[in-house]
């Protein structure tokens, strides 16, 4: 293959709202926490958000912070902290580069916004759809910060939602309502309620747009872009300010799309990504697949936080049935069936299947559905060995051999 040339993806001009929208939003915590005024609830980034909000809490979302620490490979140096008061290396990267940074007393925070030290929580708030993880590190918060922690407690491995889990994960969301409005001082309101799911609901629909920009040739976007686009998505979501700058970027992406412009100067091949990004890789991979004119254009991860089911008229329902129907917690058998619907709709040439270490339950190359569905769809597909924030557990070098030989592979099924 010939030498790696360099090939920058083209900067969207939204973007530069994403950051201010990002800034603003921990600046706005930050002064909450200075001044014990509003109240401030931790959140999973798939958790009940909108009854936080419609409650009048600010919501802060550690993921997005772990997030940070993998991006600025502070991670790395993080994770002992927190393997020495016994998290095992094995376990989610994002759990023990937070709490590593915690124990350290550092934050990418500081840097990019001048900000010091996360907010203190005056309660935080779990919902397991995404792992048994993220149940232990807010219990671990918790206790640091002596404030209540409530959760709720999803299926897994589901094959159809059905209203046996709605009811039941309704019923979950409802009993969080009494102690919240212990801790926030006031009565909760269905009203409040609808208007947080309604935005929330505008959010994920433009959310989606946006990612099935991609569908276009060339795509106007990638999935590297979607990773630093999609803050807004995971943090944003009931309120008015993400609905506004996603309704910017959506209208970019289609001019893009209008003038025939795509994200790469060259787009030959057309590669779906399912699982983690390496948060700490996220450059180098998008100038690897640019350099072989390849567009990652698609993902499951990006579109996690794509929520049709949200409805404002009945909320509580369609939140549960909206954090059930969730990718990560659905059997192998609905997984394939969503990912050949997107392998069918992004017009992809082959996968790329991260296996990331410490994520298993994003990572779904583990049990042969790699082989069965290149078996079924006659897309070929590589596997890279990595991790989300752990940069130990990456070969750069054999990163790179593995994904030009997969291109090289493309190729030759063209000729």
């Amino acid at each position: 293959m010939s030498e790696e040339k360099k090939a920058p993806r083209k900067k969207l001009a939204a973007a530069a709202d994403i950051n201010q929208f990002m800034r603003d939003y921990y600046l706005e915590l930050d002064a909450a926490a200075a001044a014990g005024s509003p109240k401030i609830a931790w959140c999973t980034s798939v958790g009940p958000a909108e009854i936080l909000r419609a409650m009048g809490f600010l919501v802060y979302f550690p993921e997005t912070h772990s997030a940070m620490l993998g991006a600025t490979r502070m991670a790395t140096d993080l994770i002992p902290e927190a393997n020495a008061i016994g998290y095992s290396p094995d376990i989610c990267s994002y759990l023990t580069a937070d709490i590593g940074a915690f124990l350290r007393g550092v934050t990418p925070l500081q840097k990019a916004f001048g900000i010091q030290s996360i907010p203190r929580p005056d309660v935080l708030v779990y919902n397991t759809n995404q792992c048994r993880d993220v149940q232990d590190w807010f219990v671990w918060y918790g206790q640091k910060f002596n404030a209540p922690v409530l959760g709720v407690h999803t299926y897994r491995g589901v094959d159809e939602v059905t209203d046996r889990h709605i009811v039941s994960i309704a019923k979950q969301l409802e009993a969080l309502i009494p102690p919240l409005e212990k801790i926030a001082g006031r009565r909760f309101e269905m009203e409040d309620l609808r208007r947080a799911v309604d935005l929330s609901r505008q959010c994920s629909e433009l959310w989606k747009q946006i990612l099935d920009t991609a569908a276009a040739r060339p795509s106007p976007i990638t999935f590297f872009d979607g990773t630093t686009l999609m803050g807004p998505a995971v943090v944003g979501r009931g309120t008015p300010k993400a609905v506004e700058v996603y309704r910017k970027l959506l209208a970019e992406l289609e001019e893009r799309i209008r003038r025939g412009e795509g994200a790469l100067e060259e787009e030959r091949y057309r590669i779906y990504w399912d699982g983690m990004p390496v948060w700490g890789r996220l450059s180098a991979h998008a100038q690897l697949f640019a350099s072989l004119r390849a567009n990652v254009l698609a993902s499951t991860y990006c579109n996690s936080w794509i929520f049709s089911a949200l409805d404002p008229n009945d909320p509580i329902p369609s939140m549960a049935r909206a954090y059930t129907e969730l990718f990560i917690v659905r059997s192998d058998e609905a997984k394939e069936d969503y990912i050949r619907r997107m392998l069918s709709f992004f017009q992809v040439d082959g996968i790329i299947y991260h296996d990331a270490k410490t994520c298993p339950n994003n990572s779904n190359c583990r049990y042969g559905m790699p082989q069965r569905l290149e078996k079924e769809t006659g897309i070929p597909s590589l596997i890279l060995n990595g991790d989300l924030n752990d940069l130990r557990l990456i070969s750069d070098e054999q990163t790179k051999t593995n994904v030009e030989a997969f291109i090289e592979q493309l190729e030759e099924r063209r000729r």
